[in-house]
């Protein structure tokens, strides 16, 4: 489990295709000191294990399945990545849960620019849009953000000065690709309201059925 608080920006040093899936190189000192094999790091807000590791370096192999829902198949060597090392049980959540199990891709339509901060607009897949609230959260790129504003399958983004410099929204464009993970709280919620027959139905007589008096 990770917060969306990227602790390092790392470089593809090596992309080797492995069948359907890719084997990644990244070159990250501060993260690689403190990894071991088998740890989970969160690379650009997917959750991946490590496989091998030096002082500066770690290596981890995505599959066809994270390869399909994921834009890690588009890096190259030379791609800076958002890094964040899995929580542990004595941090400090700074941003919000985030599982690093990525939802959908999203495109970066435009950034505007305001006086101390900026508006990412990105568009998504309609049917995730019931997942946002306004000043909710959502993880872009493994970023914990804040949603400024909801508008049919476009959301925006507010990013203040320290994330824009610290994370690769720094060299973000119009037309980006960028990882999105909704918020685990409103997923749940869903699942726990679903029918048999896969329809939401939240009603009296159901919350009576779970415990709630009216």
């Amino acid at each position: 489990m990770f917060t969306g608080i990227i602790q390092e920006i790392g470089k593809v040093r090596e992309v080797r295709n492995l069948g359907g899936g890719v084997r990644l190189t990244i070159e990250a000192p501060h993260s690689a000191e403190q990894l071991r094999v088998n740890d989970s790091i969160a690379i650009n807000g997917v959750c991946q294990t490590v496989i091998e590791r030096n002082a500066s370096s770690f290596v981890v192999e995505a599959v066809e399945e994270t390869l399909a829902k994921t834009t890690l198949g588009e890096l190259a060597p030379d791609s800076s990545v958002n890094l964040e090392l899995a929580l542990q049980l004595s941090d400090r959540i700074g941003g919000h849960l985030v599982l690093g199990h990525v939802d959908c891709v999203g495109v970066i339509r435009q950034i505007v620019p305001r006086t101390n901060s900026w508006i990412i607009e990105i568009e998504i897949p309609q049917q995730y849009t019931k997942y946002l609230i306004p000043v909710g959260s959502i993880a872009v790129d493994g970023i914990s953000l804040t949603v400024a504003s909801i508008g049919g399958s476009t959301i925006g983004i507010s990013v203040i000065p320290h994330t824009m410099q610290n994370t690769t929204l720094s060299s973000a464009r119009a037309e980006t690709r960028v990882n999105l993970e909704f918020d685990i709280i409103g997923k749940y919620v869903e699942r726990l309201t679903l029918m048999s027959r896969g329809e939401a139905s939240l009603t009296r007589d159901k919350l009576r059925e779970w415990g709630y008096d009216e």
